[in-house]
């Protein structure tokens, strides 16, 4: 089968949901910048090389993401550094699973193309065989085109108790499609004994979580099975509004919309379900081991990343974005070090990771939403000190970039332009700092600031008042939609 699909004339649109938080990489995966915006494999993000591995191949259109509210900017400027432009980016009012989101999409897809196939996608999956992966789809696309809903099912290589698995039937073979099994049963997540049944069988695979259909075959499932679901999306679809470059679900009524799976709301109940076996390198890393498993060890089995010296460690997964880690006798331990966060568990345990984050929810910690540099439309800041009345952040903003006019009732602000040039609104006046210059904005003054260069802008920004929250913030005018 060649890479391109060129089996059918009807487009396929790739549709990548990144609406998932990953709670069991933390502490790089935090709510507010999730695993799949992250790099944890190359210079790209996960979302970026799962956009990728369908940018150039015959029959893709332009990709539909969905997403929620708080990732809209980080994901369209991501978007932008691999050059890519998006069909849309649709956005979630909450997290309502993946069945609503694929009807969502199906009723987009529908409406831009009614005979099209959509390409369900995880956008936090690894796939190392991208032929193979086209190759599958290219198998699937006869098939989805008489109407089956396609899974593809990855060739287990070991018991593993951490997937679903789908058994597969008798091979299906209409509109001449070929290495297409009907599905005879999707099984949840077994036990070490069940799994090395399945493994010895050779009926079973794992389930990718990856999928293939029309969307009007789709949307028409989902209605027959969820008859309530399908009204809710529908109407948040009708009700959609355009913000800026966004597509934005109805919230009020996607809401209604009842919070399952498309494997439990649709592919478990339809006649139709088809998987496709392949074997394409995939991971979804859904825990620590498994970006041990997939990443480059050293002779003692250990995976070293950043500012690592260790001795005497084996089977480990040592990872330092921030400072020095030294390891002394690890064997099979994780130990992920950020600038403010120490995770240290056994390998063993990874999967157990969301027991400690809840804990950690329970205590209300603010580690687990946001990273040390934090992400906003205009660039980022980062708090490099807070004490008593006091804080110090450093804050970069894009060429072309400002912030929104402001004031806040608590605390005054000094800035200090490090590189680049800056357009500073302070009450009435406007003033044009260069490096090295600075200016003072007092409590309850309205300000912004501006870059008007071609290079990002980085100051140092020190705050005194006796409240610093982000909160805040009185807003009078904002390029990006925000309140």
């Amino acid at each position: 089968m060649p890479e391109d699909i060129k089996t059918a004339t009807t487009m396929i649109h790739p549709v990548i949901l990144s609406g998932g938080s990953g709670t069991r990489l933390w502490p790089m995966s935090r709510s507010a910048y999730p695993k799949q915006l992250l790099p944890l494999l190359s210079e790209l993000s996960l979302l970026q090389e799962t956009v990728k591995r369908t940018s150039d191949a015959a029959n893709f259109s332009p990709p539909l993401l969905l997403a929620n509210d708080a990732h809209r900017f980080i994901i369209a400027e991501q978007l932008r550094q691999i050059g890519i432009q998006p069909a849309a980016i649709m956005l979630e009012p909450e997290a309502r699973n993946t069945a609503p989101a694929a009807a969502a999409a199906s009723f987009w897809v529908s409406k831009q193309d009614g005979d099209g196939l959509i390409l369900l996608l995880p956008s936090d999956h690894v796939i190392g065989n991208v032929p193979g992966f086209r190759a599958a789809v290219a198998q699937g696309t006869k098939a989805a085109l008489a109407g089956k809903l396609i899974t593809f099912g990855i060739k287990a290589d070991r018991p593993e108790t951490g997937y679903g698995y789908i058994r597969k039937g008798t091979a299906f073979t209409g509109n001449g499609a070929e290495g297409v099994f009907e599905v005879a049963s999707f099984v949840e997540k077994p036990d070490k004994a069940r799994a090395e049944t399945y493994l010895a069988s050779g009926e079973y695979t794992w389930n990718s979580g990856i999928f293939l259909f029309s969307a009007s075959r789709y949307l028409k499932e989902y209605e027959i099975h969820d008859p309530e679901g399908f009204a809710a999306v529908k109407a948040a679809f009708d009700q959609a509004a355009t913000d800026l470059d966004f597509v934005r679900l109805d919230g009020d009524a996607f809401a209604k919309a009842t919070n399952q799976s498309i494997d439990y709301a649709v592919m478990e109940k339809t006649k139709d379900a088809a998987v496709v076996p392949v074997d394409m390198g995939w991971s979804d890393l859904g825990a620590w081991d498994a970006l041990w498993a997939t990443q480059q060890q050293t002779g003692d089995g250990n995976v070293e990343l950043g500012d690592i010296v260790s001795v005497d460690c084996r089977n480990s997964y040592l990872r330092s974005e921030d400072g020095l880690v030294a390891a002394l006798g690890l064997d099979e331990i994780i130990v992920v070090a950020t600038t403010d966060a120490v995770m240290v568990a056994p390998k063993s345990r990874a999967q157990d990771l969301k027991k400690l984050v809840d804990r950690l929810k329970q205590q209300k910690r603010p580690e687990l939403e946001h990273q040390a540099v934090v992400h906003r439309p205009w660039g980022t800041y980062e708090s490099l000190h807070v004490g008593h009345r006091v804080q110090v952040k450093h804050i970069t903003v894009k060429p072309g970039a400002q912030l929104s006019l402001q004031l806040h009732h608590h605390r005054a602000e000094h800035w200090v332009v490090v590189q680049g040039t800056a357009v500073v609104t302070r009450g009435e006046e406007e003033v044009l700092l260069s490096e090295n210059q600075s200016t003072y904005i007092p409590l309850g003054v309205k300000h912004r600031l501006y870059n008007p260069g071609r290079i990002p802008l980085h100051l140092v920004e020190v705050q005194s008042g006796s409240y610093l929250g982000e909160d805040d913030i009185v807003r009078f005018q904002d390029n990006y939609g925000r309140a």
